[in-house]
């Protein structure tokens, strides 16, 4: 599948808030799993995408539980 893309190459970061969703603290794996979902189809349309991923809040909340 081809598309006219405004951008090949997208630089994405996602928060480690983010990837909370409505959790406490951790990764809510349905929200995790929704937004690879979302990557994989921005790649089939032929961007490259290149990922960071924040954990600073989630780890901070972590080491606060323990």
């Amino acid at each position: 599948m081809s598309h006219h893309l405004a951008y090949k190459r997208v630089l994405l970061k996602v928060s480690g808030e983010a990837l909370m969703g409505g959790r406490e603290y951790g990764l809510d794996t349905e929200v995790v799993a929704r937004i690879a979902a979302d990557i994989g189809d921005v790649v089939a349309m032929g961007a490259e995408v290149c990922l960071v991923i924040g954990g600073g809040t989630a780890a901070a909340q972590e080491a606060s539980l323990a």
